[in-house]
């Protein structure tokens, strides 16, 4: 099996604010419609209410809004999916009725991470995503995860906000499509260096008059 690149996941360093716009992005990438390689619906555009739960803290739900629409959708998709030729030797997805289910294998640095999710939709105005990871050897301390994610729909964009805004749970605002330009210069190949020249070769002395 060709183990993928970690060039990409070497060089992050996930803060609270960056790692949950990353599950933000590839639960949205799940529902990105024709963005995405398979027929999924898209979720409305607008503001969402977004709680997210981890088994590292179960009883410290973080709240954030996000600010959508079909192009934040699809350039969220794209991001996922490059994140996941980047990181991930396997990644595969299937549609069960209104439930999505994903499964990879992917690296963290060092670590290699196995993770199934399963994002059940109601409509496209809510969403619930559960995932769960294995981590060998432990990322982060962590050896195994449960991250939950549920979502809805509360009307349109307000308080400032424009597609791609998302305001965390510690109230910094980010916007994701950041994320696709970051991931752009990170895995971006540096320019060819020029050819040297090869030095003229000196004219042969003329000899002096006799």
């Amino acid at each position: 099996m060709t183990r993928p690149s970690t060039r990409f996941s070497r060089s992050l360093r996930p803060s609270p604010a960056a790692a949950f716009a990353i599950a933000v992005g590839a639960a949205i990438a799940l529902a990105a419609g024709p963005a995405a390689a398979q027929d999924y619906p898209a979720l409305k555009a607008g503001q969402w209410e977004l709680t997210s739960t981890t088994s590292q803290a179960p009883d410290k739900p973080a709240k954030s809004t996000y600010c959508i629409d079909a192009s934040v959708q699809k350039e969220m998709a794209g991001f996922g999916e490059g994140m996941r030729k980047e990181m991930c030797s396997k990644s595969t997805m299937k549609r069960e009725g209104n439930r999505y289910v994903g499964e990879s294998e992917c690296m963290l640095g060092t670590t290699t991470m196995k993770s199934r999710s399963v994002m059940t939709l109601t409509g496209d105005s809510a969403y619930r995503t559960e995932a769960k990871a294995t981590y060998d050897p432990p990322f982060m301390g962590m050896k195994e995860s449960t991250t939950t994610v549920e979502g809805r729909y509360v009307g349109a964009c307000r308080d400032g906000l424009v597609p791609g805004d998302l305001v965390t749970a510690t109230g910094q605002k980010i916007n994701v499509k950041q994320l696709q330009e970051m991931r752009d210069r990170r895995t971006a190949k540096p320019p060819a260096a020029a050819k040297a020249t090869p030095p003229t070769p000196a004219a042969p002395a003329t000899p002096a008059p006799r």
